[in-house]
């Protein structure tokens, strides 16, 4: 709902704060009082198109805000979200935009700097203004279907969700195709590439083990080398171990004689001993260390082998088993792939065949819905001294989608034996707003647009028409918020509201001022609205009689 209305320097109004409420308010005042001023600046916050001639001559810029009340969970708190402004549910949004003189504008919404194009969005969920030249809400073919929807009370669920399972279905057999001929393409060269990994058949861990093991064994090459004659040196018959054994033979006859001889075979008896572990422990070593240089040979080989085939794929040697493995699967599926895709297939053939089904049901159920909503515009027709004109929900195939298959357009024939055609064609603008509010009457609680906006709905009609409208629209204003520009004194009694333009001449110029109306006031302008510029007591009692009876 619309709170408030905060103008600064737009044309002629200098400075003007509107609070509104629910029902029916209706804004009268005489010809060239500024009520387009109001719906150009209450379209400038909506993100309309900023033209500079709205700031008021000599300012430097105009300004205008427009505060509404929203319930929880309108859809303007999620497309604000989207764009990081954060507002609690429940909070008044206010949409605000400056415009200066040179041409430049600035857009806000919720606090928040915004583009023009956000408060647009957000006008949709928020606003209808319907006018002569208004070409949104229900004369936009893209919402007639949601709208003849809501109006029949039509669930389209199940047609969502067996769409959604097309499309997933759809999707998948469309991956598979691609894989497959993808595989396909590189069958050749798997088939080579995955015989010759397997062929290798390496294992994770190998390469760094083949590593370990060339290594050990090179190692122990070279200390083998070392090692090559001690033998001969320590233990052959004239080798150290031996002549230390003579000389110990030789000392030890002698030995009693002195005693440094008995010390030095006993060092002797010791050399003997260290030296004759020395060579235990070298022939053991020379054991250990010996090594089969066909099987070092064999180790490098592999070795080389797997490090070979590794840089060729690109891979790490232990990623080699797995990716042996991915080779196979991919042969595998190309193999396979045949099967898959003919059960994706099958699938996608059944699940397309229950969206037709729930898509045919739906049209079943809007077409019942289309029909009643005939029948309810008609009724409403000629009361609005439309009774010559025709109205129809056309419904045509359209490509097929989560909504199902239909497109829906409401038309309308103005004259016996013309042609039907959309709302848009009509000439005359009172006609166009009176087939709207018709519609809006029978649509009843289908919109989801809080406030609604009709500007000179009466244009042209006067009498038992435009009483006919007036009920109308206080019908409508049981439920949302409507705000009417009139001229007709019929409609303006039938407000709950009455909000009064006027243009006041001053030393500072021009000045356009609007304000609410008391009782005796409002009374007082209906009869200006019926008797002109000179009121007169009969134009007073016939306003009090349009007044008791509203």
């Amino acid at each position: 709902m619309l709170r408030q209305l905060s103008i600064r320097d737009v044309v002629l109004i200098d400075r003007l704060d509107l609070e509104f409420e629910p029902g029916l308010g209706v804004l009268t005042g005489e010809t060239g009082a500024g009520k387009s001023i109001l719906l150009d600046s209450l379209g400038l916050a909506l993100g309309l198109r900023a033209d500079s001639g709205l700031v008021r001559s000599g300012e430097a810029q105009a300004a205008v805000s427009a505060e509404f009340n929203l319930p929880a969970g309108h859809q303007a708190y999620a497309a604000l979200d989207k764009q990081g402004i954060e507002m609690e549910q429940g909070e008044p949004l206010i949409l605000r935009r400056t415009l200066k003189a040179d041409g430049g504008s600035r857009a806000f919404a919720g606090g928040a700097s915004v583009n023009a194009a956000l408060l647009r969005d957000l006008a949709q969920g928020l606003v209808e203004i319907h006018g002569q030249h208004d070409d949104r809400g229900l004369l936009n073919p893209k919402g007639h279907r949601a709208l003849l929807d809501a109006f029949g009370r039509i669930d389209g669920t199940s047609v969502a969700s067996a769409w959604s399972e097309v499309a997933r279905l759809d999707g998948e057999l469309s991956d598979a195709r691609a894989a497959a001929e993808a595989a396909e393409r590189d069958r050749e060269w798997l088939q080579f590439a995955a015989a010759e990994i397997a062929a290798l058949a390496p294992c994770p861990g190998e390469e760094t083990d083949l590593a370990e093991q060339r290594a050990a064994m090179q190692a122990g090459e070279k200390a083998g080398e070392a090692l090559t004659g001690l033998d001969e040196l320590l233990g052959g018959s004239d080798g150290a171990l031996a002549q230390l054994r003579a000389a110990a033979r030789r000392i030890e006859r002698g030995a009693a004689d002195h005693p440094l001889l008995a010390e030095a075979l006993a060092s002797l008896d010791r050399a003997v001993i260290e030296t004759a572990e020395a060579e235990d422990r070298i022939n053991r070593a020379a054991d250990a260390l010996a090594f089969d240089p066909a099987k070092l040979e064999a180790v490098e080989a592999r070795l080389f082998d797997i490090r070979g085939m590794a840089r060729k794929h690109r891979v790490e040697p232990d990623a080699l088993a797995t990716l042996g493995e991915e080779l196979a699967g991919r042969l595998l599926l190309i193999e396979a792939g045949g099967e898959r895709i003919a059960a994706l297939e099958a699938e996608l053939a059944g699940a397309r065949q229950r969206y037709d089904d729930a898509a045919q049901a739906l049209r079943a159920q809007r077409k019942a819905a289309a029909a009643r909503l005939d029948a309810a515009v008609a009724g409403e027709l000629a009361p609005l001294k439309l009774d010559a004109a025709k109205f129809r929900t056309a419904l045509s195939d359209a490509e097929a989608g989560p909504a199902g298959v239909d497109r829906v357009e409401f038309e309308v024939s103005t004259n016996p034996g013309a042609p039907f055609g959309p709302l848009t064609r009509i000439a005359s603008g009172g006609e166009l707003s009176r087939f709207i509010l018709a519609l809006k009457v029978a649509l009843a609680e289908a919109g989801d647009t809080a406030t609604m906006i009709f500007d000179e709905i009466d244009r042209g009609v006067g009498g038992a028409v435009a009483s006919a409208i007036g009920e109308r629209l206080a019908r409508l204003a049981d439920k949302s918020q409507l705000l009417v520009v009139t001229h007709s004194p019929q409609v303006a009694a039938r407000a709950a509201h009455h909000y009064r333009i006027e243009k006041a001449h001053g030393e500072g110029g021009t000045r356009t001022t609007v304000r609410k109306l008391t009782p005796d006031e409002r009374r007082e302008e209906i009869a200006r609205m019926l008797s002109g510029a000179d009121i007169t007591d009969e134009a007073r009692a016939q306003a009090a009689r349009l007044l008791e009876a509203a």
